[in-house]
């Protein structure tokens, strides 16, 4: 079987298009899987994974978790604010403590960017960022495109429009590397105060005019308002964000247009996207959401496959 080039899933500059689409076409696979009626293979069955999330998370530990499950693999679940780590441990202690059980792979989510990386670094076992502070998300990026590519058949010289809070989001900026890999047209759309500087050097249009990128597009994935993230505020009020950025239906009937229209999740209704475009049949929200457990199969599966392939 083919294998990845990487040994761990940091973020999405370190994959090539091959690993792209071999994630993808074993997702696929997956996907036959969770169709059927016994919806569970013995693959990792052999295989240890550590779930390390050390922010609040309900899709994407919960995605994972079920794609574990679905491979067969032991799980460990950790829980940061139980942990020695409110007694001051560091994480790279916490983290070979658990891998002194041994543990083959580690799925972190962290609040400090390189997080990831550093363990990588660091520890003797296979690491997938499940999201690291302002900076990657890569499963979710992955997911997203796969989703677009099912629904279109390619995503090559597609427009892909990215409307919200790039400045904060980890999902803006893994979607566009991705995406550009695999050679769609990339545009933002928000707030200026939302919209990092550094995105004129990747080759991204910038634009500040909701309707006009509608028009533009042929998909629009809107982001969540990072409140959390957020420690100034960047915009007057959700009220004036949603007047401004937020799409509806009304605007989609105006510009005539068909789009898929996706959100990472979780979503604001009536601050970036209201419940009409939500539940209507241009959201594949819903499709997101199934394709991440086969997308976190797929990664989990060729990452250990290609661990075992150095022993």
């Amino acid at each position: 079987m083919k294998h990845l080039s990487v040994n761990h899933l940091l973020g999405i500059n370190e994959l090539s298009q091959e690993d792209i689409q071999l994630i993808f076409h074993m997702a696929d696979s997956f996907n036959e899987v969770l169709n059927r009626p016994i919806k569970k293979v013995p693959t990792l069955r052999d295989v240890t994974v550590a779930n390390l999330f050390f922010e609040s998370s309900t899709r994407t530990k919960i995605s994972f978790e079920l794609a574990e499950k679905r491979l067969s693999a032991d799980i460990v679940n950790f829980a940061a604010n139980l942990s020695s780590l409110s007694k001051g441990e560091s994480l790279i202690d916490t983290v070979n403590n658990i891998l002194a059980m041994r543990v083959d792979v580690v799925v972190l989510r962290h609040p400090n960017p390189g997080a990831a990386y550093f363990l990588s670094k660091n520890v003797d076992s296979v690491i997938i960022n499940a999201g690291d502070g302002c900076h990657e998300h890569p499963s979710q990026a992955l997911l997203d495109s796969y989703s677009i590519q099912q629904k279109l058949g390619s995503i090559k010289n597609k427009k892909i429009l990215i409307v919200g809070d790039i400045k904060h989001s980890r999902v803006a900026l893994s979607n566009i590397l991705c995406l550009q890999k695999l050679g769609a047209k990339v545009r933002v759309c928000g707030p200026s105060t939302l919209i990092p500087k550094f995105l004129t050097n990747m080759n991204v249009e910038v634009s500040f005019d909701i309707k006009d990128s509608l028009k533009w597009c042929d998909v629009a994935n809107i982001l969540r308002i990072q409140i959390e993230r957020q420690n100034l505020n960047f915009f007057p009020s959700s009220r004036e964000y949603a007047m401004l950025f937020g799409v509806n239906k009304k605007i989609l009937d105006n510009i005539n247009k068909d789009i898929l229209i996706l959100h990472p999740g979780p979503i604001n209704r009536g601050v970036e996207v209201t419940s009409d475009v939500v539940d209507s049949n241009k959201s594949i929200i819903l499709d997101q959401v199934s394709n991440g457990v086969a997308i976190r199969m797929a990664i989990l599966y060729l990452l250990s496959a290609k661990m075992k392939s150095k022993y």
